[in-house]
């Protein structure tokens, strides 16, 4: 939001009230607090009448400062925020001096100056992170056209020269977000547009720091967008409230970022393979989703979950969580015989009740729905035609709605489901509504995501234990903690598939560590080049999954190359899972992403800090994916000698490349002084991964050694240890765990398979 018109005038109605100075600060054990005025006080008169600013400075985990400012202390509802399930009170240093009051929490601290002049350093050791200064920190009254006046608190952190802002959730806008303004509100909006299903308020910059504003509703972002070197964030009320993260490096910060607000839990291996998906509107029964499996396995497609969309409910009714009899007459023999084809099934459902649904006079009754406020319908349920005709929406504030609505998922996992598709969640009014525990719908509107995701994700967790898994369209900040999701509704060409992986790098950015999309676009129909290059784009992606809107999305319904190419990919996958599923783990333990940027991985290359058609899946393999009909790519690579991972072709890095691939290819560059463990199994994605692995050694200088890691299919690792060479002579020693009829494989060069590790010691030359 702006409040500025052009540097030195404000808005109609506008008037700023900007902190000129810390006039006093007082030290705590674990805290400074400032009152701000918002004159410079010269003499006794200058404290009567105008605001003043409260500003607390605290620690809510190591290398985080946390700025909280307060207007009017008593005239508003208790807040809702971002749940920080990792805060607590580590050990600050606080200098109190003359001139400057200074909080240190590890690498960060925060100096304030005292007297006229306001200022806010954010430093990690001797270098300035950020600042907040002259008309930085504001409490604003705008008076409306409705006569109303309504009360904002901004603040505005500096950009140096050549500093990008990235992340604020999943945007599909691009992907340095500098120039932009950027709303902090939930919305069905599609993927062609500035709004977003998955709004986080957290950015990191190329400089090495992260700022999370630690609000539930709505913020406005503006990125050098009012203020061209600074980003401001600001919210209605009497409050603002926010982290200053620190680095040194985007992973450092992710780390940190994801240590407060909590971690993903591993999707057990089996999600990692292809889903298949009805489509949404296409006609279908038992028959047509038989048909599609068997005709898979036919033509040796590997396939690991189909997932019914919406229509395996009867029209009218959802969620009433009944098969629709029509169409699936024994909906438990189905799922059983589905099951022995060694497949997992996903359901599709909702937060929202129809009218027509059976369940939706209990609900009702039960006082289980968001019920609305004020007027004559005061205390009745809330309704709307906007998606299912009158529907409801369950309030998860209340214990036992959230019992009821579990019930009935627990009810579907007992006759055979084994994970939820959680739709929607992004329509949930924030005006004229109240919730059961009494919170702000406005505040709400976010968090209802969360709490959406979070029911069926502990029912999940109950139920199947680590094998819990949703695959989610909306969420919010510390939503990573309900894996996975997904990038929403896409259209079926080339511009976006690429604006779906920026919408997936711009989240993976802010700590989510799984994400997919729907490959070969969601609405209309994909030519044969869009589909064949986006099923690339998709098996390389942490989760795939073949889904559509009014068509169905099976390969040999666009053309039979498709079916090659998606069985090449696949495989390529299953192989990749050893490699694949440690660094899952390992995103698990760190919150670095699977799915990363290239700045996430290379924050020292200037070249990489605005890529964002290329990626990095873990820290050993570049993805290019192609987005032209013609198959030519442009990519660039950085320091060392990269080898592409399917036909050994060595490139120099540090330049750009030009390549044209056929659909069987696309640039897969494994990164020099890596090792990438290559799996033995092609048609499943959870197997033994410690069994007939082949550790793949790419461009490992003379005299230096690497460490690989090999996944657990359950979780965890299952061989860790170091691979060494001098000269042509390659010495691999597993540390930790077991390798069993393994080897190494050195330049298309594999040694003789060793029964059980140990130690393995080979010359390639």
């Amino acid at each position: 939001m702006k409040f500025t018109d052009g540097q030195w005038l404000l808005q109609p109605g506008v008037a700023a009230h900007y902190a000129a100075e810390a006039y006093a600060v007082e030290a705590h054990a674990d805290r400074l607090v400032v009152l701000a005025t918002t004159r410079p006080i010269k003499h006794r008169g200058d404290t009567l009448q105008g605001p003043t600013l409260t500003v607390t400075l605290s620690s809510p985990l190591e290398g985080v400062i946390r700025v909280s400012v307060e207007h009017y202390s008593a005239s508003q509802p208790p807040r809702l925020h971002i749940p920080m399930v990792g805060a607590g009170r580590p050990a600050v240093q606080i200098v109190d001096g003359e001139t400057q009051a200074t909080l240190s929490s590890g690498a960060i601290s925060v100096d304030v100056k005292k007297g006229e002049g306001w200022s806010l350093i954010f430093r990690e050791g001797g270098r300035v992170l950020t600042k907040s200064d002259w008309r930085g920190l504001g409490y604003i009254q705008w008076a409306g056209k409705d006569g109303i006046t309504r009360n904002h608190v901004h603040d505005q952190l500096t950009l140096a020269v050549g500093e990008n802002v990235y992340g604020l959730g999943e945007r599909f806008t691009p992907w340095v977000k500098n120039g932009q303004v950027v709303e902090n509100t939930n919305k069905d909006g599609g993927t062609a547009c500035e709004q977003a299903y998955k709004n986080v308020p957290f950015y990191l910059t190329n400089r090495g720091y992260g700022v999370l504003v630690n609000e539930a509703g709505p913020v406005s972002f503006e990125v050098g967008s009012e203020k061209v070197a600074r980003v401001q964030f600001s919210r209605e009320g009497e409050s603002l409230d926010y982290c200053v993260i620190a680095g040194p490096n985007p992973k450092a910060v992710v780390q940190r970022l994801t240590a407060l607000t909590g971690r993903a839990p591993l999707p057990p291996a089996w999600s990692f393979g292809l889903w298949l998906t009805t489509s949404f509107t296409t006609q279908y029964d038992e028959a047509t989703a038989t048909h599609f499996i068997d005709e898979m396995a036919r033509r040796e497609l590997p396939l690991s979950v189909f997932h019914f969309d919406c229509f395996w409910m009867r029209e009218f009714q959802w969620c009433d969580f009944e098969w629709d009899r029509r169409g699936f007459p024994e909906p438990e023999a189905m799922l059983k015989r589905l099951h022995a084809k060694g497949l997992k099934i996903s359901l599709w459902i909702n937060p929202y009740v129809a009218q027509q649904s059976p369940l939706f006079a209990e609900g009702a009754t039960q006082g289980y729905f968001i019920k609305r406020k004020g007027g004559p319908q005061d205390g009745l349920t809330f309704q709307t035609d906007q998606w299912q005709p009158g529907m409801a929406i369950v309030d998860f504030t209340n214990p036992a709605a959230k019992a009821w609505y579990q019930g009935h998922l627990r009810r579907l996992l007992a006759t055979g489901a084994d994970c939820f598709k959680t739709d929607f969640g992004e329509r949930i009014p924030s005006e004229g509504v109240s919730y059961f525990d009494g919170s702000d719908p406005v505040e709400m509107h976010n968090l209802y995501a969360l709490q959406y995701n979070q029911a069926v994700f502990e029912l999940l967790q109950e139920v199947q234990g680590q094998e819990a898994i949703v695959f989610a369209r909306s969420t919010y900040a510390s939503g990573q903690r309900f894996p996975v999701h997904w990038g929403g509704d896409c259209w079926s060409t080339f511009e976006s598939m690429a604006e779906s992986l920026r919408g997936g790098l711009s989240l993976t950015s802010c700590g989510f560590a799984f994400w997919s999309h729907d490959i070969g676009g969601f609405e209309g129909n994909p030519p044969p080049a869009v589909y064949k290059r986006w099923i690339q784009f998709g098996l390389m992606s942490s989760h795939s999954r073949l889904h559509g809107s009014s068509s169905y999305r099976v390969p040999w319904l666009i053309d039979e190359e498709s079916c090659d190419v998606l069985r090449v990919f696949t495989r390529l996958k299953h192989r990749l899972m050893p490699y694949l599923y440690a660094r899952a783990f390992e995103a698990t333990q760190t919150g670095v992403p699977l799915m990363r940027s290239m700045l996430m991985e290379y924050p020292q290359d200037p070249a990489c800090a605005t890529l964002d058609r290329q990626y990095q899946l873990g820290e050993s393999l570049l993805v290019a994916p192609v987005f032209t009909e013609s198959g030519e790519v442009d990519f660039y690579l950085p320091q060392g000698t990269w080898t592409h991972l399917l036909s050994g072709e060595k490139k120099q890095g540090g330049r750009w490349h030009r390549e044209t691939h056929g659909f069987l290819s696309m640039p897969l560059y494994a990164a020099p002084n890596s090792v990438i463990a290559w799996g033995a199994e092609t048609e499943r994605p959870d197997y033994d991964y410690g069994r007939g692995t082949v550790l793949r050694v790419f461009e490992l200088d003379d005299g230096a050694s690497v460490a690989f890691e090999v996944a657990a299919v359950g979780g965890g690792i299952a061989a860790r240890g170091r691979i060494r060479r001098e000269d042509r002579h390659y010495t691999a020693e597993v540390g930790e765990g077991v390798l069993r009829d393994w080897a190494i494989e050195v330049d298309g060069r594999r040694s003789p398979v060793q029964a059980e590790g140990g130690t393995l010691s080979w010359s390639a030359g």
